[in-house]
């Protein structure tokens, strides 16, 4: 019986497996992306995400441990030269696994798995468009916002056409005891009771 026996053994031995997964690891780090089958990709990403994760820091006991599951010097220059700053803020998830369909052969399940910095395509692009829910509640919000926008639009634009039309009409009088009082009202209200009261 094979009770707690968690992870996929992939009907390997463990040399050959762990030899397997290393030379995976190699060449997903050389290409970010290679395909296999959905049962070593996952084992494939157990087995390198902690190895991009010591790449973060470059010291020599960092790049010794991961030599020591890799034993590639190309596939460690670019892990710590290239891949470790890319990934640098991202804390974990570093591989991506999709899912191909069937294999014509033996009906094996296909997946590829690549390293999620590194491909363009699917990389996440800020929107633009404001954020839209399905209730029907912020919908009839939104519209209440925008008629109540339109209504103080045309407020705002009267009255400053009748404080216009009030400056006009002070200019055209000329009297200076109202262009005094005016002037007056607009500064301080205060003032311009103090201003009636000597006259």
């Amino acid at each position: 019986m094979r009770h707690n026996k968690k992870f996929n053994h992939l009907s390997r031995t463990a040399s050959h497996r762990a030899s397997m997964l290393a030379n995976m690891s190699v060449s997903l780090i050389m290409h970010k992306r290679i395909t296999t089958t959905v049962a070593k990709a996952k084992a494939l990403k157990k087995y390198v995400e902690p190895l991009v994760t010591r790449s973060k820091n470059d010291t020599t006991s960092s790049r010794r441990v991961v030599f020591r599951y890799l034993q590639n010097k190309e596939a460690i220059k670019e892990l710590f030269g290239a891949v470790a700053p890319k990934i640098a803020n991202r804390p974990g998830g570093y591989t991506r696994v999709i899912k191909l369909g069937s294999r014509l052969g033996d009906g094996a399940d296909r997946a590829f798995i690549e390293l999620v910095d590194f491909d363009d395509n699917m990389a996440k692009t800020p929107k633009t468009g404001a954020k839209r829910t399905r209730r029907g509640r912020n919908k009839k919000s939104e519209n209440v916002t925008s008629a109540e926008e339109t209504a103080e639009t045309p407020e705002k634009e009267n009255v400053q056409k009748t404080e216009k039309e009030a400056e006009t009409k002070v200019k055209e009088t000329k009297d200076p005891v109202k262009v005094k009082d005016t002037k007056a009202e607009e500064t301080k209200p205060e003032d311009a009771k103090e201003t009636l009261k000597a006259e």
